[in-house]
């Protein structure tokens, strides 16, 4: 009776390795790449007006897949999740704007950098006094209070006046409430594609940068070193600064 139970216990470990999501070559074999993201995300991971999940990050993992001779399936799940779906091999990788940071280092595996990203000084298009962030001290700035754009200004010198988003602060700027915003310099890129009007310009950036990238679990070195084999050949061959470009009107890739 032993022994049987000893077999049962082994077949079910075997079932259940088996149900995990797949290695190198068994995502090769199959054809098929399981990717977690958001789709609620815009402009990196959203569905359009035709319902169909596209953005940033999408296209880019898409060109990868295709590159290796791969399908996507993506799996769509809340940010919140997305790290846990990761660990329970619900999907191989995650493509959702993953800052790439010491914690996370210690926990997963990342591809090479597919957006960089830094802090920028917002200002009415028609303003030439702002250059540097030297230049915001005395300056009212329309900040989230959460966001820690709002420290950056703050520790800059700048006045801050509160607001819910980029949104509002840009509509302070544009009616004289305030002289500028900080931000993520994807957003506000994102902002003027759809807002070519807003008559606003990116006066200032940060020269320290955060890098985004494909997150993998640990112990998946073979898939990591494929991707990055695909993302470094898009780099050379402008292919990601052509998607960069079609969603942010320049690159944002290095």
């Amino acid at each position: 009776m032993k022994k049987g139970l000893w077999v049962l216990i082994l077949g079910i470990v075997f079932v259940l390795s088996a149900c995990g999501s797949n290695s190198y070559d068994e995502i090769m074999e199959s054809g098929v790449i399981s990717v977690g993201t958001e789709g609620t995300y815009a402009p990196f991971t959203f569905h359009n007006e035709e319902d169909k999940l596209t953005g940033y990050d999408v296209e880019v993992m898409r060109e990868v897949a295709n590159r290796m001779g791969l399908e996507v399936d993506f799996q769509e799940t809340q940010w919140d999740s997305m790290f846990a779906g990761l660990n329970a091999e619900r999907f191989d990788v995650i493509a959702n704007q993953v800052g790439i940071n010491e914690d996370r280092l210690e926990n997963y595996d990342f591809s090479i950098p597919y957006t960089v990203s830094s802090a920028v000084v917002v200002v009415p298009e028609n303003n030439n006094d702002i250059t540097s962030f030297e230049d915001i001290e005395g300056k009212t700035s329309g900040q989230s209070l959460t966001s820690n754009y709002q420290a950056i200004a703050k520790e800059h010198g700048a006045e801050i006046q509160g607001v819910e988003g980029l949104a509002q602060s840009i509509e302070l700027i544009k009616q004289g409430r305030a002289d500028m915003t900080v931000n993520d310099r994807l957003a506000v890129l994102d902002y003027i594609q759809q807002q070519p009007d807003a008559g606003i310009k990116i006066a200032a950036q940060e020269d320290e940068v955060s890098e985004t990238a494909f997150a993998f679990r640990k112990g998946n070195e073979k898939l990591v070193e494929a991707v990055n084999e695909q993302l470094e050949a898009m780099k050379e061959d402008g292919t990601l600064t052509e998607i960069a470009k079609k969603w942010f009107g320049e690159d944002v890739s290095q």
